[in-house]
């Protein structure tokens, strides 16, 4: 779905309150944050995900973190190293993500 789609009449009019608005939001941030993660850990590797890699680094499964948002808390999954030197911008190790 475009961007635009996310704005037209058509698909707002199936928001009736503002819970299900905020609801739905906060879904799109989750998703969002979590891809950014992973965008992260492509940069700390140096190659992106199912490419071959002469690295000894590798990815290693996801952990799951509460975080806080102005949209309520979720959990997300984190993407994880397996010599553990991926520390995320976005959501540090050992703090909670606001966004205010």
């Amino acid at each position: 779905m475009k961007a635009e789609e996310f704005l037209s009449d058509d698909f707002l009019k199936q928001f009736k309150t503002g819970k299900q608005l905020n609801d739905f939001l906060g879904q799109i941030q989750k998703r969002a944050i979590e891809k950014m993660l992973e965008g992260e850990l492509d940069g700390h590797l140096g190659y992106e995900k199912n490419e071959q890699s002469d690295s000894k680094n590798a990815r290693n499964g996801y952990g799951k973190k509460k975080v806080r948002t102005s949209y309520g808390e979720s959990e997300i999954k984190v993407p994880r190293d397996r010599d553990a030197s991926f520390n995320p911008m976005i959501v540090p190790k050992r703090e909670a993500y606001r966004r205010n």
